[in-house]
């Protein structure tokens, strides 16, 4: 089946053509300029595509009503999915390729690399987020990628990784291994802490890079958080931690040069002040004090996917050239170090945006 057939299950007729530089779904701009967005869902990553799209729905339904409510434009500042002629929200073609289409957000744009203005605008963004889903009810959503940010799980993985070496790499990688073995005890901290209720589970968007969110052209300001995919249950930590490991990094997540990369406390602080700005009034004590170790696990933890991927042969996450996934976690690591180096430094500005804001916390 053509791309052509795949639109007109979405009762669209327009031209489509590959757009985007994702990992993991394949996608196209439909339409030109562009009016819509058309996704091959990767059922290899996300096996339960009615939950997913499923969660998806649910949540940007929610967020319109809450964006209507507080005098918004939903058709711009939340995604907008389109059901199918059959009136589902993808289709499942003759190949069981699972399809999915919503609205083009035009004039507005994602970026790559933050200055701190920008990366303080997208913390703002992923706290509304937050904010407005504060009283959706999380356990209503199904976990579509099983502890897809427990850390201590994403650990266990890795050693089975190594332990069945499918790739024959496992010897040429025992300094990145041991690096993440060595960390095997924190890896359990927030889990632990969801566990006895003193984090909260909360609606997670759960990949929370700068460039999932989109900026307005017009006005520069922060517009729209995009890539609902793995929004589950989970814990605002993950949300905020995976924003800082990828957007307070001082070079690409596949940089080969690690003297290149480093965590940029500048950005550190530019992006926590935001959030806590934002949302501090609504987190738990815990959730404040454990800020800057979720800023570490989910660095440690995406350096730990990209290292096993490594070590398996490359099966998840796209490669564009040798030993590319193995890049990936080495600049996590880096900047593992460089969080552990400057973690005073960072308990210190969580501390400072505490008491500016008047919150209990760190």
């Amino acid at each position: 089946m053509n791309i052509s057939d795949i639109t007109a299950r979405f009762s669209v007729d327009l031209p489509a053509k590959p757009f985007g530089n994702g990992h993991i779904n394949s996608t196209y701009a439909v339409g030109n300029p562009p009016k819509y967005v058309l996704q091959k869902i990767n059922t290899d990553v996300f096996t339960d595509p009615e939950g997913l799209m499923g969660n998806v729905v649910a949540v940007t339904s929610y967020l319109r009503e809450r964006i209507t409510e507080a005098g918004g434009d939903p058709e711009r500042e939340t995604l907008t999915y389109l059901p199918t002629t059959s009136g589902a929200y993808f289709y499942r073609d003759g190949e069981d390729n699972c399809w999915r289409m919503y609205r083009f957000i035009g004039d507005a744009k994602s970026f790559e690399a933050a200055t701190p203005a920008l990366f303080a605008d997208s913390a703002r963004a992923f706290a509304r987020f937050q904010r407005m889903l504060a009283a959706f009810p999380a356990a209503t959503l199904k976990e579509t990628i099983p502890q897809f940010h427990d850390t201590g799980a994403r650990l266990g993985q890795l050693q089975a990784a190594v332990a069945e070496n499918r790739s024959g790499r496992a010897a040429s990688v025992r300094a990145e291994i041991d690096f993440a073995l060595a960390r095997a005890e924190e890896t359990h901290v927030i889990t632990d802490a969801i566990a006895d209720s003193s984090v909260p589970l909360r609606v997670t968007h759960n990949d929370t890079k700068l460039n999932n969110v989109l900026f307005d052209e017009k006005t520069g300001k922060a517009l729209c958080v995009i890539d609902l995919d793995t929004v589950m249950p989970g814990s605002l930590l993950y949300d905020y931690g995976d924003a800082l490991r990828f957007g307070a990094s001082t070079a690409a997540e596949d940089e080969t040069d690690l003297s290149k990369v480093h965590f940029d406390l500048d950005l550190f602080r530019a992006y926590t002040d935001a959030y806590l700005e934002v949302l501090g009034d609504r987190m738990t004590p815990r959730e404040i004090e454990l800020l800057p170790t979720g800023a570490k696990l989910m660095t440690l933890e995406c350096g730990m996917r990209f290292l096993a991927d490594h070590i398996n042969g490359d099966v998840y996450f796209r490669i564009h050239r040798e030993n590319h996934n193995l890049d990936r976690a080495r600049t996590q690591f880096k900047l593992v170090a460089e969080m552990e180096e400057k973690a005073e430094q960072m308990n210190g500005i969580v501390a400072e945006a505490c008491r500016k804001y008047h919150l209990s916390g760190s």
